[in-house]
């Protein structure tokens, strides 16, 4: 992870086939007023672009750009902010001679999902603790510091997410309480992406009726509905992602447009054959709903092997232990999505191993596996098989990512998360879309309406 705070931004595919597009910050300056020379501006060890809008945000306690919508910004080795696209812009204090002082907040307040950030952590010996309503980060038992000598303290109502994304971490038990209370989870992810841990406060998420309606509903024909909604979400988005990359096909490369459009044809017939599938319970029903999903999954990989057929090499899909470059990329992004979706149904009262589609075991969370479903493409494939055809370099070590091409990955699948999509006649960033989908199937549950899986458009 680089050590310099800089801005990302995403070139539109027709436009850009550069493996990674940056926005170079030309160093503005400052007049020297003994010697009349323009003279750069650095702050924390960084040179700062007033011509690209870097100011001083004093909530962070940081230069930022002005805008800072749907960017991830690297604050220092190991330490990370990722903002949502909706990002609300608040009063900044412009940059002058040197003169940054600390804010305090005097009253705490929750933040709103677009005020606040992602705090991404990656790195051993990083140490988390609370000091008043502040979140403060040492490094090796050293409170850590930016080259002007400040602490990194981020406040409290600013913070909508705390990302474990390392080994070689660890915080107080004074910080965990402050999450809880104000409602700000708290992630742990191995290396792939996967998420082992997720705490948060057991009395914000006390819902007693809905967990009584989840499994009640799994011996009646709700768990089947939703099982058939779930399937058919699934194949619907796969055969919308087929059709997306094909139409980039249709005039440069017209035999293999023919052989995507084919599968597009039988997927949806697929989808029609799910809708049809009727029963009293899930138990009556699944193995031919998996048969469904299964044939849809074999024709869907095959056409995205037509897809990337002249960039990447890839026979398949394989689920654990992948030692190609596109599966462990796939599996990385899954490990993300997986993240977000377990919030979503936590924060929703529902229990996340008591699914309907997915097979009960033990340490299963089957609920998060069943709603990840109709995400899978609309925001890990689509994600993926456009970095892929850019021609974006997978850079593997011992059969895994290495620490850079995991960096660029949780971008990407950041970035997506953070996309506007059309939904129930508005638009939503799909983080916030798949949180609206937990709570739909709760109300589902309860009866108070029905379920319809998530569709992009294409």
């Amino acid at each position: 992870m680089s050590e310099h705070l800089r801005l990302q931004i995403a070139i539109p595919e027709e436009l850009s086939s550069d493996a990674e597009s940056k926005l170079e910050i030309p160093a503005p300056g400052q007049f020297n007023l003994f010697t009349g020379d323009l003279e750069p501006i650095s702050v924390n060890g960084h040179v700062v672009s007033a011509e690209t809008g870097w100011l001083f945000d004093p909530d962070w306690g940081l230069v930022l750009p002005e805008n800072v919508a749907g960017k991830e910004i690297v604050v220092d080795q190991g330490i990370s902010l990722a903002f949502p696209a909706g990002h609300a812009e608040g009063p900044r204090e412009p940059l002058t001679f040197g003169l940054l002082r600390r804010f305090q907040p005097e009253q705490p307040s929750v933040a709103k999902t677009e005020d606040s950030a992602q705090l991404i952590l990656s790195g051993y010996g990083i140490y988390l603790g609370k000091k008043s309503e502040r979140l403060q980060i040492k490094v090796a038992g050293k409170l850590a510091k930016g080259a002007d000598g400040s602490a990194y303290e981020f406040p409290f109502f600013r913070i909508s997410e705390v990302v474990i994304a390392s080994k070689g971490i660890s915080l107080s038990s004074d910080l965990v309480k402050e999450l809880c209370e104000r409602g700000i989870r708290l992630s742990f992810v191995e290396s792939s992406g996967r998420p082992y841990a997720m705490l948060c406060s057991p009395i914000l998420t006390a819902t007693v009726e809905s967990r009584r309606e989840q499994l009640l509903a799994y011996n009646d024909s709700r768990g089947l509905e939703f099982a058939r909604a779930v399937v058919r979400g699934k194949i619907r988005n796969q055969r919308h992602l087929l059709l997306y990359f094909a139409k980039y096909l249709k005039q440069s490369d017209a035999a293999r447009y023919d052989i995507v459009a084919g599968i597009a044809r039988k997927l949806r017939s697929l989808e029609v054959q799910a809708r049809r599938v009727e029963g009293a319970s899930i138990e009556e029903r699944r193995q031919e709903l998996m048969g469904l999903e299964g044939v849809a999954g074999r024709m869907y990989w095959q056409g995205v092997k037509t897809v990337v057929e002249s960039k990447v090499e890839f026979m398949g899909r394989v689920h654990q232990g992948a030692g190609d470059a596109l599966n462990a990329v796939l599996n990385y992004g899954y490990g993300i999505l997986y993240t977000h979706v377990w919030g979503a149904v936590v924060n929703a009262g529902l229990e996340p191993f008591a699914g309907y589609l997915h097979v009960d075991r033990p340490g299963k969370p089957s609920l998060v596996l069943d709603l990840v479903e109709e995400f899978r493409q609309p925001v890990v494939d689509r994600a993926i098989i456009a970095f892929i055809n850019l021609g974006q370099t997978i850079g593997m070590k011992d059969g895994l990512l290495d620490e850079e091409t995991r960096r660029m990955i949780g971008q990407k699948i950041l970035e997506r998360l953070a996309t506007a999509e059309p939904f129930r006649g508005k638009q939503y960033q799909i983080r916030s879309i798949i949180q609206m989908q937990a709570r739909s199937l709760v109300s589902f549950l309860r009866g108070k309406g029905k379920y319809k899986p998530f569709s992009f458009r294409w």
